[in-house]
């Protein structure tokens, strides 16, 4: 004998199938903000970060995987006060690092105040070199300044180039990314002489 069903059958199925498909959703969800909150390096991934709620979990993470690649006196500065640092780290030549990180989209390319909040830290933080760390791209602008300030930049490729030699434990490959000497430019100024009238 054929089963039959009626709406009162087929709208249950509907309904327990959607607390199911929501109940799924959720776990999957409540996984990837706990592994966010725990900021393990191991574990977190490019899209991971891309779904941070702010840049503080950003900072912590970066804490984290610079702990666990081997850098020494690794500290995470405090929010409101960092004075333009996130991350002051001795470097593997024994110099202190300034680092800011920042977490940006694709379209919301990091711009002067980046390079410049960064290399301004410097002498507070007593630091020999400076770098900043994104989640995006950087200006044309930052990247020129940042080249005759002799600011390191790494953007998201970098980024995801750091996570992936970290994770296949390739770990003197992903401190020699961040190790790498800054770009140098010569200072493109070039002054123009204006005509009294």
């Amino acid at each position: 004998m054929p089963m039959i069903w009626n709406a009162t059958t087929i709208l249950t199925a509907a309904i327990l199938a959607l607390l199911l498909v929501l109940i799924v959703i959720r776990l999957v969800s409540n996984r990837r903000r706990r592994i966010r909150r725990e900021a393990n390096p191991r574990k977190i991934t490019l899209k991971d970060i891309d779904l941070m709620s702010d840049g503080s979990e950003f900072e912590l993470y970066l804490f984290h995987l610079f702990r666990e690649l081997g850098y020494e006196e690794v500290y995470q500065t405090t929010g409101s006060r960092d004075f333009g640092a996130d991350l002051v780290f001795r470097g593997l030549d024994g110099r202190r690092n300034v680092l800011q990180a920042k977490r940006y989209g694709q379209s919301n390319p990091v711009g002067l105040g980046a390079v410049q909040e960064i290399y301004a830290s410097m002498r507070y933080y007593e630091a020999d070199r400076a770098l900043v760390l994104t989640s995006g791209r950087y200006t044309e602008g930052s990247r020129t300044l940042a080249a005759v300030n002799g600011v390191k930049l790494l953007d998201r490729e970098d980024l995801e180039d750091i996570i992936h030699l970290f994770k296949s434990r390739r770990l003197d490959e992903a401190i020699a990314i961040i190790e790498e000497p800054a770009e140098f430019l010569e200072s493109p100024w070039n002054p123009k002489v204006k005509k009294a009238n």
